[in-house]
């Protein structure tokens, strides 16, 4: 997981505007109004070669005076307990504050690393006035300006030297060979029934409530012979629904288990069908190169309410709603639904034409076995490594097939493919000029790579470099002939 770094401190001492800039975006909402952040908000920075995860809070105010003042500080706390490095944020024109003083008992009884910013110090005299928080004892106050960038680089010095070693003891990187797989989705879609489902217990608990799991809860099982490691997440919401609390953090280590795992299995609540939600979160998997199942969930409850409807437009088919009985017709009829689902499916998601779908009823465990086959398999596709020359035989073919474009007179040259890396399986193409190639030209190339070695259920990256040859060159046609004809 990457590790996290929370942004604290009292209002209006310019957090979102560190937030952004450290970023590289505007994605916080600045005002200048104590109170403006309500919710925390989550960014990847990177920097040192380390890559975090940046949490920007609302104001602590522990003395209340403010209507939203006890769920903002309930979900700043919340910051500070999940976070690896704490940036304390102070405004130097203020200098030391009750409410400073407040926050910093805080955070020294949390027993974090923090670093302790001291914002708008856009001159000398400022940076000299900030020694007055040595008082606070959390350490020397890097000063710096949010707005201006001044100081930031710093500041992220200091904090990338407090954060955990990239490799941490985690028994999961200790086991790399173990599959991590992931049950994400909206909230009551029937995720933590899956995982008791698979367990053959109530590991977790399960409600009608939306919400219910709040926590990434972890469970090795084993499959097949097969062990396998289950993360239930808490239901992803859409942002403008997020509440106050607890939620707004589990969201996050939702997200945060997609990070860590091999295998997404997106659950799709088969009653309300397929959502923006659904494809959001489906998005955020294709994005973070994950592999994926989609299972369509309480299908037995699709076919009840189907057969109820065609019981009132037919009566004669009234038997096939007592119970134990099962019409004639039912698997073909069963059939023909979970093709026109498919076709929504499919329309709805088109960027995940990849993913396999599986029809489902976790509570009472139809089909709970072709999940995890999907989800290992798809493990084990990911760990596959191409060889050079196959790879390299299949693009010369897809390029003779199918010419670059020419832009502006120059045509896009491919030299050979590699692949760097596996889980999730990366493609290097070294090329005269990347800016050549179009962005359908380079999914072209990505979809002869899947025809030919069949990467089902996971995404995989390709990424081009330039390599330019001599014989692309100004003259360097002329050069590189009367160089092979010297070497000859």
């Amino acid at each position: 997981m990457k590790p996290l770094v929370a942004i604290v401190g009292r209002p209006n001492v310019g957090k979102s505007t560190l937030f952004n800039k450290l970023a590289g975006e505007r994605i916080a909402i600045v005002e200048d109004l104590p109170g403006t952040t309500r919710d925390r908000i989550y960014a990847d920075a990177e920097w040192n070669g380390r890559i975090f995860t940046l949490v920007d809070t609302g104001g602590l105010e522990l003395d209340g005076g403010n209507p939203f003042g006890e769920q903002i500080t309930a979900q700043a706390r919340l910051a500070v307990e999940e976070a690896d490095v704490i940036v304390f944020l102070v405004d130097v024109r203020e200098g030391i504050t009750a409410s400073d003083r407040d926050v910093a008992d805080l955070l020294r009884r949390a027993k974090k690393p923090v670093v302790l910013g001291a914002n708008k110090a856009d001159n000398a005299k400022q940076r000299q006035e900030a020694v007055e928080f040595y008082e606070l004892g959390l350490g020397e106050p890097i000063t710096l300006s949010s707005l201006s960038g001044t100081g930031t680089g710093d500041l992220l010095d200091v904090i990338t030297d407090a954060l955990p070693p990239a490799t941490g003891p985690e028994e999961e990187d200790a086991n790399p060979g173990i599959p991590r797989i992931a049950i994400v989705g909206r909230p009551n879609t029937g995720k933590s029934s899956l995982v008791n489902g698979i367990v053959g217990q109530d590991r977790v608990i399960v409600s009608d409530i939306p919400g219910t799991t709040r926590d990434t809860i972890d469970t090795e099982v084993e499959h097949d012979g097969r062990r396998l490691v289950l993360l239930d997440t808490a239901g992803i919401r859409r942002r403008g629904r997020i509440g106050p609390g607890v939620e707004k953090f589990s969201t996050l280590r939702a997200h945060r288990a997609i990070d860590r795992a091999d295998v997404a299995v997106l659950m799709i609540d088969g009653i309300e069908g397929i959502t923006a939600q659904d494809a959001h979160i489906a998005g955020y998997v294709h994005d973070a190169a994950k592999g994926i199942v989609i299972v369509v969930n309480k299908w037995d409850l699709v076919r009840e309410r189907r057969r109820a409807a065609e019981a009132l437009a037919d009566p004669d088919r009234a038997v096939s709603l007592v119970p134990g009985e099962t019409p004639a017709s039912d698997a073909d009829d069963d059939l023909l639904d979970a093709k026109q689902y498919m076709r929504a499916l499919r329309e709805n998601l088109k960027f995940l034409p990849y993913a396999p779908v599986v029809f489902a009823a976790a509570k009472t465990r139809y089909h709970i076995g072709p999940i995890l086959d999907h989800a290992l398999r798809i493990f084990d596709i990911r760990q596959m490594r191409l060889p050079t020359a196959q790879l390299n035989d299949i693009v010369r073919d897809a390029v003779q097939r199918h010419h670059p474009a020419v832009v502006q007179g120059r045509a896009a040259k491919i030299y050979y493919a590699t692949q760097a890396d596996i889980n999730p399986p990366t493609f290097v193409f070294f090329v005269n000029d990347p800016t050549l190639l179009h962005f359908s030209y380079q999914r072209y190339l990505e979809n002869k790579i899947r025809e030919a070695f069949s990467f089902e259920g996971t995404a995989i990256r390709v990424h081009f470099r330039a390599r330019p040859h001599e014989d692309d060159e100004p003259g360097g046609q002329r050069r590189g002939s009367r160089e092979r004809a010297r070497r000859r």
